[in-house]
Order: structure tokens, then C-alpha cells, then sequence
């Protein structure tokens, strides 16, 4: 997946637009999502999406499968923030805030109103925050973004390392690949028991095998004379397009009209 990721970044309908605007562009929608409410949060992330699967023309199929990837993480909160739990002695406390609930022995569980409203509003808000990230990461080459990095005065160092950890996660990919596919050849998860001794013996040849090929990338360096720095070289020319420098602006000043518009409680007397 990581591959054919970083493949759609170098070929997206948006690769001739210059990196610097798309990463502004993306940072402002970010700072967009972080500090406006749901409904602003929700249009972010359509517009978002709008931006990366029909300007961009990332295949719709792989975009959702990356919002829904992200959306585990959310649901893994889901029983920590909505479902609560107190003494039988405190139950009138309570029952203003819960919707349903259950008498087990002492302690009285039960779904709460206002951790619903705050489980929408971190969704709504991680939502909108990842479709940011995504149209920046399908959409502009980690090279590329590591060149404004260093234009921007960022450290050789920090960059160097970066560039190494991106590497490195390729390495590691490719490695559990082969790995996975070797060990389904012989038919090493057809049974549970199967299955989990097979996954117990990958993820112990995983790290070796990671470490022999990451040595043999560090030694084809040195053969070749590495002493000083990464260089990439970048053959294209961008042009800036008006039309979506335009939209861009007037559509985050939109978001911010809206904003200003939902606190000065325009839309509640409307």
C-alpha cells in the first residue's frame, strides 16, 4: 500500500502544481480543522476530499480505504469516552447525563450524553484533520517536501534522518512482504494454531531481515562514496495554476466566514 501511495504522489493530476502551495495549503485547512466546530469540520473534510479524489484523481476506492484505516483509531476511544460508570449511591448524579444504562452488582454503567457530543466532535475534528494530511501526502513527493524543508533553513541532519526513516519503511515493508508470501506458499495459516506460529516467526525474522538489507543499503552507499548529504534530483518545472490558487483562497475564506459566522451565533437566529 505504501508503495503504490508514494507512486500516486508522483503521478496525481496535481504534480505540476509547485509543492510550497500545496503545503501551505494544506497546513491552513489543518489549522482550519483544529479550531473550528463540527459543521465547519465536516465541509473541511468534503472539500478535502473534492481536492484529492476529483482534482487530484485519486482513485476513490483507496482514498476511503485510508479514511476508514484512520477511523479505527477512533473507534478504539469509542468505550472510554462514552460509556461511564459510577455508584449505585450516586445514581440520581447521573442520570441527567445518561442516556441508557445498566445495574451491575454496586456500579451503574452507562452511555453518556455529554461523551457522545465529545466522541462526535473528535471525529468530526480527526476527520477533517486526516483528509488535510492525505491530500498532502497523496499529492507531494516526501522529497519534495523534504527540499522546502531545507529551503526553509531546516537542519541537513534532521532532514538526513527523515529521508533514512522513509527508506527504512520501505525496507521493512518489502521485508514482511516476501516473508508473508513464503510462508503462505507453504500453507503456514491454515489452521488458527497455524496462523499464529507462522505470525510469531515473522515478526521474529522481521526485525533480521530488516537489519541485513538496511546493512546492505548503508554498504552501497559507502561504495559509492557517500561522505556528505542526500541529493535529489528534481527534473520538473511547476507551474502555478490560477484557477486552483483562486479557489484555494476563496475557499478557506469561506470556512473562516462560516466560523466567524456559527460564533457570532448568526446562524442560531436565522
Amino acid at each position: 500500500m505504501s508503495l503504490q501511495l508514494d507512486t500516486l504522489a508522483y503521478t496525481n493530476k496535481l504534480r505540476e502544481i509547485p509543492p510550497e502551495h500545496k503545503l501551505v495549503f494544506a497546513i491552513v485547512t489543518l489549522a482550519i480543522s483544529l479550531f473550528t466546530h463540527p459543521l465547519v469540520q465536516i465541509l473541511t473534510a468534503l472539500w478535502m476530499g473534492v481536492w484529492t479524489v476529483v482534482y487530484a484523481r485519486i482513485p476513490a476506492g483507496i482514498y476511503l480505504k485510508l479514511l476508514i484505516f484512520a477511523s479505527f483509531f477512533w473507534l478504539t476511544s469509542l468505550p472510554a469516552l462514552i460509556l461511564n460508570a459510577v455508584s449505585i449511591n450516586d445514581l440520581q448524579k447521573v442520570l441527567s447525563d445518561a442516556w441508557s444504562g445498566i445495574i451491575l452488582g454496586q456500579y451503574y454503567i452507562y452511555i453518556s450524553r455529554s461523551g457522545s457530543e465529545q466522541t462526535l466532535a473528535i471525529f468530526t475534528r480527526a476527520l477533517a484533520s486526516v483528509s488535510c494530511l492525505y491530500f498532502l501526502m497523496l499529492t507531494v513527493p516526501f522529497t519534495d517536501i523534504l527540499q522546502i524543508l531545507r529551503r526553509l533553513g531546516c537542519p541537513i541532519l534532521l532532514t538526513e534522518l527523515l529521508l533514512l526513516m522513509y527508506r527504512f519503511i520501505f525496507i521493512l515493508l518489502k521485508t514482511a512482504s516476501e516473508l508473508w508470501t513464503a510462508q503462505q506458499s507453504r500453507d503456514g495459516y491454515r489452521t488458527w494454531r497455524a496462523s499464529m506460529r507462522s505470525l510469531a516467526i515473522l515478526i521474529g525474522q522481521l526485525l533480521k531481515q530488516t537489519l541485513k538489507q538496511y546493512n546492505q543499503f548503508s554498504l552501497g552507499l559507502e561504495a559509492r562514496g557517500f561522505r556528505d548529504e542526500f541529493r535529489v534530483w528534481h527534473p520538473r518545472r511547476y507551474r502555478p495554476s490560477q484557477r486552483y490558487l483562486t479557489e484555494a483562497i476563496f475557499g478557506c475564506a469561506v470556512l473562516i466566514l462560516l466560523e466567524l459566522c456559527r460564533n457570532a451565533g448568526i446562524f442560531n437566529r436565522i
